[in-house]
């Protein structure tokens, strides 16, 4: 098997890793609005992919001959719930917004992220981190700008962006507590908390409004399953063979691949405010990882 150094200088296998991870996680977000589109429920959608990753969890788990239950059960009851939280508000956004603006609204979480670590990790605010929420901002202001315009026509929903939002802070503290959990806990375990935590809960929510898919629906929805597995596996490799900071830069090509997806499937063309919006949001996004090999962003 081919190391990192071995392959090739131009797309190491850590940034192969990395386009296939950002492939995964844009086909499953483009399946979950597909499947919306013949009237699912996003409960519904949650369901069926928690039960999907909750197989492959399991076989993951009894693979390694570990305990599913690992050792801090509370914090990582925790991890599912807020992941749980976080999945519902992506997915409704997903299905209740263009791909491409769904998309995009998910990498404002470095800015949650960032702060939750000063609050609960101790970690110092960086001068990096300051210069990206501040760009984090111009592209919300940039993607609602023809909302908040007396005149401008908009074809996104404010609510839906607030979802939104939510489910990128939902994301932000569900990976402050399994960077808390890694330092005790299984990887594999982390993950199958998630699943086994998202199953019950979205049946439950479910509730009367289950709707019997039909066969063709039903693939698809395995498909969101199976895809959601692909992105985190291609994560997982991309960051042990890579550095995480050049890894998770390589991570946005997604934005790219929803956009794509968006313009060929759902015939969704973003406006330039969104491509203004997505490139403030990328902007600081990159700054955040890379600020400290930035002089000027170093703290003294």
């Amino acid at each position: 098997m081919l190391s990192a150094q071995q392959s090739s200088p131009i797309f190491p296998i850590g940034v192969r890793f990395m386009f296939l991870s950002a492939m995964g996680f844009a086909l499953m977000t483009a399946f979950v609005k597909g499947v919306s589109n013949y009237g699912i429920p996003v409960f519904e959608i949650v369901a069926a992919r928690a039960l999907v990753s909750l197989i492959i969890s399991y076989v993951d788990v009894k693979r390694k001959r570990i305990s599913i239950w690992g050792n801090n059960k509370k914090l990582l009851f925790a991890r599912g719930a807020f992941g749980t939280a976080s999945l519902m508000c992506v997915y409704y956004a997903v299905t209740s917004l263009p791909l491409a603006e769904a998309t995009i609204l998910q990498y404002v979480h470095p800015v949650f992220t960032a702060l939750l670590a000063v609050l609960f990790l101790k970690e110092r605010v960086q001068p990096a981190t300051l210069v990206c929420i501040v760009l984090c901002l111009l592209g919300l202001y940039s993607m609602l700008h023809p909302d908040l315009a007396t005149n401008g026509p908009s074809n996104i929903s404010l609510f839906s962006v607030v979802i939104a939002l939510c489910g990128a802070f939902g994301s932000s503290i569900a990976y402050v507590i399994v960077k808390k959990l890694s330092r005790t806990e299984d990887s594999s375990v982390i993950i199958f908390y998630f699943p086994m935590v998202a199953l019950p809960v979205s049946i439950i929510l479910a509730g009367q409004n289950f709707v019997m898919p039909e066969w063709n629906v039903t693939i698809m929805m395995i498909f969101i399953g199976i895809f959601t597995q692909i992105g985190q596996y291609g994560l997982t490799k991309a960051m042990q063979t890579q550095d995480a900071g050049r890894a998770s830069a390589f991570s946005y090509i997604q934005i790219v691949f929803s956009i794509l997806i968006g313009v060929i499937w759902f015939k969704e063309v973003p406006s330039v405010w969104t491509y203004l919006g997505g490139i403030f949001i990328v902007s600081g996004a990159l700054i955040n990882v890379f600020g400290q090999h930035i002089p000027l962003l170093r703290r003294r």
